[in-house]
């Protein structure tokens, strides 16, 4: 049966951040320069920013792919700085997934193969995509169902033989299989025209409330900002004299 809900409390800190610092080495000034930033479980957040804003580069520091320089990251009550290597990566499959701009689908895997490569990374995502739907072919069919994809028709064609729209859906289905307490998307409507857009978000929204999931979602469409619990302004957050901000970027 599948399980609707996470267990995190729905008023937890899912992200935290503590006085996190990033500079790329040729930078003049910090990339990244949060006080605090923190994202509650079950919210979905906007976080708008114009290219060269450090969009990237902080959904890089939450995702564990880059380490910041000093300060506190927590992703579910875990400081990642204590994990290393191996364990890092684990701990990414199992707590995140992430829709790619691009989408980073592998073109000659079948879409099933595609939407189950997360389990293959993380054995506790496996177990709940099967505990879901009693196996993981019925997950990826359900979730394909679930986002307007014909199943029966898409399920072992290889991914580059789908359209820009088919393989949208795909990533945003594996970013979803096995319940990831938190889903990451970079810039996932930019090719959308706005019917298409609106109609994607709906379906993305509809699963992440279904699961509890908590959602940070970056867009230079600040069109998109009232859909959200909370919405984010990067170059506004990026004046250190705004009254009350508790993050600032700084331009990359």
């Amino acid at each position: 049966m599948r399980q609707e809900t996470q267990e995190t409390s729905p008023t937890a800190a899912l992200i935290n951040l503590e006085r996190v610092r990033f500079s790329w080495t040729a930078a003049p000034s910090p990339t990244i320069d949060i006080k605090q930033f923190r994202v509650e479980a079950g919210k979905r957040v906007f976080l708008r920013g114009p290219s060269g804003s450090g969009k990237t580069t902080l959904l890089s520091l939450v995702a564990a792919v880059i380490p910041p320089d000093k300060g506190v990251i927590e992703i579910a009550g875990t400081d990642l700085s204590t994990l290393q290597g191996a364990a890092r990566d684990r701990f990414r499959a199992d707590h995140m997934g992430i829709v790619f701009q691009q989408f980073n689908l592998l073109p000659f895997l079948s879409v099933a193969q595609n939407v189950t490569l997360p389990c293959r990374f993380s054995s506790a995502r496996r177990q709940r995509a099967q505990a879901d739907s009693g196996s993981l072919e019925a997950e990826v069919c359900r979730l394909l169902l679930a986002l307007k994809l014909d199943a029966g028709a898409l399920l072992h064609r290889p991914a580059m033989s789908l359209s820009v729209g088919q393989q949208q859906r795909v990533a945003v289905a594996r970013a979803l299989i096995g319940r990831p307490p938190l889903v990451i998307a970079d810039e996932p409507t930019s090719a959308l025209d706005t019917d298409t857009r609106d109609a994607f978000l709906e379906l993305l929204f509809k699963e992440i409330d279904a699961t509890g999931a908590s959602l940070l979602f970056v867009s230079h469409d600040k069109g998109l900002a009232e859909r959200f619990d909370q919405q984010l302004d990067l170059p506004t957050l990026n004046r250190a004299e705004t009254p009350g901000a508790d993050m600032t970027l700084q331009d990359r």
